[in-house]
Protein backbone atom coordinates (compact mmCIF):
# COMPACT_ATOMS: atom_id res chain seq x y z
CA UNK A 1 0.00 0.00 0.00
CA UNK A 2 1.21 3.68 -0.94
CA UNK A 3 -0.07 6.87 1.44
CA UNK A 4 0.08 10.37 0.45
CA UNK A 5 1.41 12.84 2.56
CA UNK A 6 1.74 16.75 2.89
CA UNK A 7 2.93 19.23 5.87
CA UNK A 8 1.49 22.54 6.13
CA UNK A 9 2.00 25.66 8.45
CA UNK A 10 -0.34 28.12 9.49
CA UNK A 11 0.69 31.44 10.54
CA UNK A 12 -1.13 33.23 13.85
CA UNK A 13 -4.10 30.85 13.50
CA UNK A 14 -4.77 28.00 16.09
CA UNK A 15 -5.36 24.15 16.60
CA UNK A 16 -9.10 25.39 17.28
CA UNK A 17 -9.71 27.33 13.82
CA UNK A 18 -7.99 24.31 11.98
CA UNK A 19 -10.04 22.10 13.62
CA UNK A 20 -13.09 24.25 12.96
CA UNK A 21 -12.29 24.04 8.96
CA UNK A 22 -12.30 20.89 8.86
CA UNK A 23 -14.77 19.42 11.24
CA UNK A 24 -17.74 22.34 9.66
CA UNK A 25 -19.67 22.33 6.79
CA UNK A 26 -18.87 26.00 6.52
CA UNK A 27 -15.46 25.32 6.98
CA UNK A 28 -15.24 22.31 4.68
CA UNK A 29 -17.16 24.51 1.50
CA UNK A 30 -14.79 27.52 2.04
CA UNK A 31 -11.59 25.66 1.34
CA UNK A 32 -12.61 21.84 -0.35
CA UNK A 33 -15.63 22.09 -2.01
CA UNK A 34 -18.17 24.81 -2.03
CA UNK A 35 -20.90 21.69 -2.51
CA UNK A 36 -20.87 20.05 0.71
CA UNK A 37 -23.58 18.33 2.73
CA UNK A 38 -24.25 16.03 5.14
CA UNK A 39 -23.24 15.17 9.18
CA UNK A 40 -19.88 16.09 10.32
CA UNK A 41 -20.45 13.94 13.61
CA UNK A 42 -18.73 11.02 14.55
CA UNK A 43 -20.19 8.02 12.60
CA UNK A 44 -21.69 10.56 9.91
CA UNK A 45 -21.31 11.08 6.36
CA UNK A 46 -19.98 14.40 4.88
CA UNK A 47 -20.37 14.50 0.98
CA UNK A 48 -17.97 16.68 -0.93
CA UNK A 49 -18.99 17.06 -4.74
CA UNK A 50 -17.38 18.49 -7.58
CA UNK A 51 -17.35 19.08 -11.27
CA UNK A 52 -16.16 15.81 -12.34
CA UNK A 53 -17.97 13.90 -9.29
CA UNK A 54 -17.66 14.05 -5.55
CA UNK A 55 -16.70 11.52 -2.44
CA UNK A 56 -18.94 10.72 0.73
CA UNK A 57 -16.57 10.87 3.75
CA UNK A 58 -17.51 8.83 6.74
CA UNK A 59 -16.02 10.57 10.00
CA UNK A 60 -14.43 8.20 11.79
CA UNK A 61 -12.74 9.80 15.02
CA UNK A 62 -12.68 13.66 16.36
CA UNK A 63 -10.04 14.84 18.27
CA UNK A 64 -11.05 18.62 18.85
CA UNK A 65 -7.94 20.33 17.41
CA UNK A 66 -5.88 17.64 17.63
CA UNK A 67 -7.18 15.13 15.15
CA UNK A 68 -9.56 14.00 12.28
CA UNK A 69 -10.39 10.97 10.55
CA UNK A 70 -12.24 9.90 7.53
CA UNK A 71 -12.95 6.51 5.82
CA UNK A 72 -13.76 6.91 2.53
CA UNK A 73 -17.03 5.38 1.50
CA UNK A 74 -18.03 6.44 -1.72
CA UNK A 75 -16.79 7.76 -4.65
CA UNK A 76 -13.71 6.91 -7.17
CA UNK A 77 -12.68 3.13 -6.70
CA UNK A 78 -9.59 3.84 -5.59
CA UNK A 79 -10.14 5.97 -3.25
CA UNK A 80 -13.17 3.61 -1.47
CA UNK A 81 -11.76 2.04 1.80
CA UNK A 82 -8.89 4.60 1.84
CA UNK A 83 -8.30 6.89 5.22
CA UNK A 84 -8.03 10.43 5.00
CA UNK A 85 -6.20 11.43 8.02
CA UNK A 86 -5.56 14.97 9.57
CA UNK A 87 -2.90 15.72 12.63
CA UNK A 88 -2.89 19.49 14.27
CA UNK A 89 -0.45 20.76 16.29
CA UNK A 90 1.19 24.17 17.36
CA UNK A 91 4.84 24.54 16.76
CA UNK A 92 5.54 28.57 17.89
CA UNK A 93 3.42 31.27 15.97
CA UNK A 94 2.80 28.45 13.09
CA UNK A 95 -0.05 25.69 13.49
CA UNK A 96 0.80 22.44 11.83
CA UNK A 97 -1.71 19.98 9.50
CA UNK A 98 0.02 17.23 9.17
CA UNK A 99 -2.42 15.36 6.20
CA UNK A 100 -1.84 11.86 5.18
CA UNK A 101 -4.30 10.24 2.79
CA UNK A 102 -3.85 6.27 3.18
CA UNK A 103 -4.42 2.75 2.09
CA UNK A 104 -3.93 3.40 -1.91
CA UNK A 105 -3.28 -0.32 -3.25
CA UNK A 106 -0.76 1.34 -5.44
CA UNK A 107 0.63 4.47 -7.28
CA UNK A 108 -1.51 4.57 -10.36
CA UNK A 109 -1.65 7.58 -12.33
CA UNK A 110 -4.65 9.05 -10.68
CA UNK A 111 -3.09 8.80 -7.51
CA UNK A 112 -0.41 11.39 -8.52
CA UNK A 113 -3.35 13.73 -9.62
CA UNK A 114 -5.06 13.18 -6.33
CA UNK A 115 -1.68 13.96 -4.41
CA UNK A 116 -1.16 17.23 -6.51
CA UNK A 117 -4.80 17.94 -6.34
CA UNK A 118 -4.76 17.86 -2.15
CA UNK A 119 -2.16 20.12 -1.99
CA UNK A 120 -3.59 22.65 -3.97
CA UNK A 121 -6.85 22.32 -1.56
CA UNK A 122 -4.20 22.49 1.86
CA UNK A 123 -2.89 25.56 0.44
CA UNK A 124 -6.86 26.78 -0.01
CA UNK A 125 -6.92 26.07 3.36
CA UNK A 126 -4.05 27.63 4.55
CA UNK A 127 -5.09 30.57 2.23
CA UNK A 128 -8.93 30.39 4.29
CA UNK A 129 -7.35 30.40 7.43
CA UNK A 130 -4.69 32.94 7.33
CA UNK A 131 -6.68 35.66 5.02
CA UNK A 132 -10.00 34.71 5.58
CA UNK A 133 -10.64 33.61 1.61
CA UNK A 134 -9.78 30.19 0.44
CA UNK A 135 -10.07 28.86 -2.76
CA UNK A 136 -12.64 25.41 -3.11
CA UNK A 137 -13.58 23.89 -5.91
CA UNK A 138 -14.75 25.41 -8.46
CA UNK A 139 -12.59 27.89 -8.15
CA UNK A 140 -9.43 25.85 -7.16
CA UNK A 141 -6.34 25.62 -9.51
CA UNK A 142 -7.47 23.39 -12.29
CA UNK A 143 -4.27 20.47 -12.93
CA UNK A 144 -5.19 19.30 -15.68
CA UNK A 145 -8.25 17.03 -17.91
CA UNK A 146 -9.18 15.44 -14.64
CA UNK A 147 -9.65 19.08 -13.23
Amino acid sequence: MVDILHRIGVKDSSPDKVYNALTTLDGLSGWWASDTTGSVEVGGVIEFRFEPGGFDMQVAELKPAERVLWQVVDGPAEWIGTTVNWEIKQEGEYTIVLFSHVGWKEPVEFMHHCSTKWAVFLMSLKSLLESGTGNPEPRDVKISNWH
